[in-house]
């Protein structure tokens, strides 16, 4: 009976360090922002409704172009004190100063005509249809669907057909 309760006991020891590896093994892949301690890479929109892009992380760095689109959506990538280095849809980046951003989650449509419908599935009913370039904030998403709302308008959009969320990424 005692080598039974040792041997479960060993059992359960076993499995828990196992579970113990395994969490930091994920922990470990993350990386988190040196300044904010949140995962990188990450979503963000332009707060403001212009940011310069900077070459560094610093006012004395050169403007390399002005993004002029208030919560366009935008990748952070690093963190340096109050500055943040950003990608843009098309891969361009830049550092920004961190008050110009902010957490509200919006997209980017990328397909030229995109059905927002009543429910995540593709036969619902479609409520609006969104054009490529538009804008739009996100309320939440689930495995391959995005309900968004611009104008007024609101509705489910394939996940696919949108950038500023990640593939996996679930927002409640």
């Amino acid at each position: 009976m005692a080598k039974r309760r040792k041997m479960a006991a060993l059992a359960v020891l076993a499995v828990t360090i196992a579970m113990a590896l395994g969490a930091a093994g994920a922990r470990a892949q993350q990386i988190l922002g040196p300044e904010t301690n949140l995962p990188l890479p990450r979503f963000v929109s332009m707060k403001a409704s212009e940011a310069n892009v900077r070459r560094g992380p610093s006012r004395t760095h050169r403007i390399d172009w002005v993004y002029r689109v208030r919560d366009l959506p935008l990748l952070i990538t690093a963190e340096y004190g109050n500055w943040r280095r950003v990608e843009d849809r098309d891969g361009q980046g830049g550092w920004i100063h961190y008050s110009l951003l902010s957490g509200v989650r919006t997209v980017l449509v990328e397909a030229d005509e995109v059905p927002l419908r009543m429910k995540p599935v593709a036969d619902a009913p479609e409520v609006a249809i969104a054009r490529r370039g538009v804008v739009a904030r996100v309320d939440s998403c689930v495995p391959d669907w995005c309900r968004i709302r611009k104008d007024g308008y609101k509705g489910w959009a394939e996940k696919a057909a949108l950038w500023g969320v990640g593939p996996d990424e679930i927002i409640e």
